[in-house]
């Protein structure tokens, strides 16, 4: 199933290509594509190149930990998330190494890394669905997260399934058409709220 975003102006392939699919199908992620997204998110942008991110990952042919990050997550996303074959949490490390001060920007250059993996999943024919719904403070339990390091999302991670074998709920949401805001409402110049022209009809 294919889900391209329909945009205003022309954009890469790939970028077009992104979505984030509820539907995953049981084939395996080969282990050097794993190892691609997670090297794609290592080369992400980040403030001071402090590579503030990290990633905790669990693998479907591991059931004992699958299981212990599919507890994680709210009860709405297990019941799609537990068929794909890897989930991952993304954490943040909240201050700079060189100085202890706080990185205000960690969560964004998670945000990046993690939108880098996302693009080099959609070259490998991968898709990957990132999750606010989880429960922070078990997974901080569970994995020992130190303090100044803060989970960041839940990342489902596979190849795209059948949306029919998805439930009704579920099955509906993934056949919705996307949608985005358009440029004018949130591209500005001047003041607060005020359309760019570079934007503008």
């Amino acid at each position: 199933m294919e889900k391209p975003a329909n945009s205003q102006y022309p954009i890469d392939k790939l970028l077009q290509q992104r979505w984030s699919p509820l539907a995953f199908a049981k084939q395996q992620v080969e282990p050097e594509k794993l190892c691609s997204l997670l090297e794609a998110a290592r080369w992400a942008a980040s403030s001071y190149n402090e590579q503030p991110w990290h990633f905790i990952v669990a693998t479907q042919d591991n059931p004992e930990e699958f299981n212990r990050l599919l507890s994680c997550l709210a009860e709405g996303n297990q019941v799609w998330a537990k068929h794909a074959p890897v989930l991952m949490l993304s954490i943040a490390k909240l201050d700079f190494e060189k100085n202890g001060k706080e990185n205000r920007h960690a969560f964004h250059d998670v945000g990046a890394a993690a939108c880098s993996m996302a693009i080099q999943a959609t070259s490998l024919g991968l898709f990957i669905h990132q999750m606010a719904g989880f429960d922070v403070a078990k997974a901080q339990q569970l994995y020992s997260i130190p303090e100044k390091y803060e989970p960041v999302a839940a990342i489902a991670v596979g190849y795209p399934g059948n949306p029919e074998e998805l439930p009704e709920q579920y099955r509906e949401r993934e056949f919705a058409p996307r949608q985005r805001k358009p440029l004018e409402k949130f591209v500005f110049t001047g003041i607060w709220g005020n359309t760019s022209p570079v934007v503008s009809p």
